[in-house]
């Protein structure tokens, strides 16, 4: 599946829901089937800054797709992070430096979150994105 694809079964699982509350419990939900992160990786240098709970990612380069890892301390971040993982791990390093975030306003994610938390999730989604860069370069040489 391709990154638009994945983006657009997010919206439609989310339209299914009334009211946030179906929402939150549902992103909380979403963190449970999160590919967690090893231990090892659980280090500084993989830690998220900006977030206001701990997120740890790790991305490897599986032949020509990267393959995301994480876990966060927080049962709504995990979730969340969960959420861009399922939208951009598998895919291929241009892709994920190419694709747009619309998804996350669609849903409406970004206005139900506190400040904090918004912060975060951009940072969440820089991330993704350095890890795509980092590869792409890598692999340019």
């Amino acid at each position: 599946m391709t990154i638009k694809e994945i983006q657009n079964e997010i919206i439609d699982e989310f339209s299914m829901f009334d009211d946030w509350m179906q929402r939150y419990e549902y992103i909380i939900e979403l963190g449970k089937s999160l590919p967690l992160i090893k231990d090892e990786y659980k280090t500084e240098e993989n830690l998220i800054k900006g977030c206001q709970s701990k997120v740890w990612l790790q991305g490897e380069q599986n032949n020509d797709k990267i393959v995301f890892t994480a876990d966060s301390d927080a049962i709504l971040t995990k979730g969340i992070i969960a959420i861009l993982i399922r939208a951009f791990s598998n895919q291929k390093a241009a892709d994920i430096i190419n694709a747009d975030t619309l998804f996350i306003d669609e849903i409406g994610l970004k206005e139900h979150l506190s400040a904090t938390r918004a912060n975060g999730l951009v940072s969440m989604i820089k991330n993704i994105k350095m890890y795509a860069l980092a590869f792409d370069a890598k692999n340019k040489n």
